[in-house]
């Protein structure tokens, strides 16, 4: 693994084989460090109520920590969901939202500026 990028799985699903810590040191930089929590629909909805006021589960939540720390946490059940909607592979929107999230700890808020961005990244990644 890297010093600065963390990855724990506390669902019993296996999570997709994605350069995540490149990813990573992409968009964030080296000395980034980031963890990256793959949880339930029970655990993501509880952080969503708590820190969104949105009590529903959701496919990803990303929190700033610092300037130079982060966390992201995907969950899998939606993501599948999700996947099918946007006519896309798991593996390829596990990638897709990692990346979203990614910017938002970059500091990106939704619009054309951070689309474009992602789109550059998933193209590298050949995503």
């Amino acid at each position: 693994m890297s010093p600065t990028f963390s990855l724990i799985n506390k669902t019993k699903g296996r999570l997709p084989r994605l350069p995540f810590i490149v990813m990573k040191d992409t968009v964030l930089g080296k000395k980034y460090t980031l963890s990256l929590a793959i949880v339930s629909k029970k655990v993501v909805q509880k952080l969503n109520k708590e820190y969104r006021q949105k009590d529903k589960p959701t496919d990803i939540l990303s929190f700033s920590l610092s300037q130079t720390e982060g966390e992201i946490f995907i969950n899998p059940e939606s993501a599948k969901i999700k996947a099918k909607e946007f006519k896309r592979t798991y593996t390829n929107y596990i990638a897709f939202l990692f990346i979203h999230g990614l910017y938002h700890l970059k500091g990106f808020d939704h619009g054309e500026e951070m689309e474009k961005l992602e789109k550059k990244t998933r193209a590298r990644f050949e995503i």
